[in-house]
């Protein structure tokens, strides 16, 4: 069984094949990574939240499996620079580039 390594070397033409330059591209990268990272984290709150107790006495808190295997499940999961930067690489996000004029407010 081949196991999977999180350092992957990856080509910069590709990665700059659409924005021509490397910085851009981290940061279109990097902005997607931070709404996969608030998407998972929401969702593995909602999950987990189903376990929470409103009890304060650690006496009768207890180990729960399946709140175990959840957690398990999302540590295992790729992280999300390595899911954005797949979707970058397969074409699958949507970016503009801002006009010298424009301010960000008017996005």
């Amino acid at each position: 069984m081949a196991t999977q390594t999180s350092v992957i070397t990856r080509d910069l033409d590709k990665l700059t094949a659409s924005t021509g330059n490397i910085y851009e591209t981290v940061a279109i990268i990097s902005q997607r990574a931070k709404q996969i990272a608030v998407n998972l984290k929401e969702e593995l709150n909602a999950k987990l939240a189903e376990f929470a107790t409103t009890v304060d006495n650690l006496e009768e808190i207890f180990e729960n499996r399946e709140q175990i295997e959840i957690s398990k499940f999302y540590e295992r999961m790729p992280k999300p620079t390595t899911i954005a930067t797949e979707e970058f690489l397969e074409g699958k996000l949507k970016f503009r580039m801002r006009d010298e004029n424009e301010t960000p407010e008017a996005q």
